[in-house]
């Protein structure tokens, strides 16, 4: 069953709110032991950078796995093609 237009909003909503809430956690718990400290407006900002990089990311990848397959899905049609038209010839004697 495919997944509804307004599920896939929801969930691509959902996957950026928790991508970006994750970056600015692991940020503040994570840069003191490196001994970097930031304040938290500059944890929301360097989350807000990586989240876009995120998105850029998983839209690049989304659309050259859609490439791909449509790729395939039109080889195979091809193969599909030369199959039946061999199926089809007739040999003269």
């Amino acid at each position: 069953m495919m997944q509804s237009r307004v599920m896939s909003l929801v969930e691509a909503i959902a996957n950026v709110v928790v991508g970006y809430s994750v970056a600015v956690l692991t940020q503040i718990l994570i840069f003191p032991l490196f001994g970097l400290h930031t304040t938290l407006v500059q944890n929301l900002t360097m989350g807000a950078v990586f989240t876009l990089g995120s998105i850029a990311r998983s839209f690049s990848l989304r659309r050259l796995f859609e490439r791909i397959r449509i790729h395939r899905k039109h080889g195979r049609a091809q193969m599909d093609d030369r199959r039946t038209r061999g199926r089809h010839r007739t040999s003269v004697h």
